[in-house]
């Protein structure tokens, strides 16, 4: 992989998890030379980890994610990010890729239909 890429807050808390869909945001996390990191992306992760899998969990997880460069929060990149028609978060993270010029790996669909936007799309949830 070559390109940049960022990915979204749910596609690291799948690699975490090791689930069956870590897969799917593994050459982009794993790729960590062009692996670029939200700075609220960092936030969101710690902050979930923390809350169900303890401290040391989420330190864990956050060292990982600095694997990549961190790219912090600043003026113009939260004036890029209020024109885009998404949650706050989600807002932040597609303004971020799009200053990189990465892919945003996601599996949110808040982002299905922009552009440079690579979308995994959930399964149904069983009833």
């Amino acid at each position: 992989m070559s390109a940049a890429n960022v990915v979204d807050s749910s596609g690291w808390l799948e690699y975490f998890a090791d689930s069956d869909r870590a897969p799917l945001f593994a050459a982009a996390i794993e790729d960590a030379e062009n692996l670029i990191i939200p700075v609220i992306t960092l936030y969101e992760v710690f902050k979930k980890v923390l809350r169900e899998r303890g401290e040391d969990d989420a330190l864990q997880a956050a060292c990982l994610m600095q694997s990549g460069r961190l790219i912090d929060l600043d003026g113009p990149l939260a004036l890029e990010a209020a024109r885009y028609p998404l949650p706050l978060a989600d807002s932040l993270i597609y303004a971020t890729a799009m200053r990189h010029k990465a892919t945003l790996w996601t599996q949110d669909e808040h982002f299905k239909s922009l552009p440079m936007v690579r979308y995994f799309a959930k399964p149904p949830t069983p009833l």
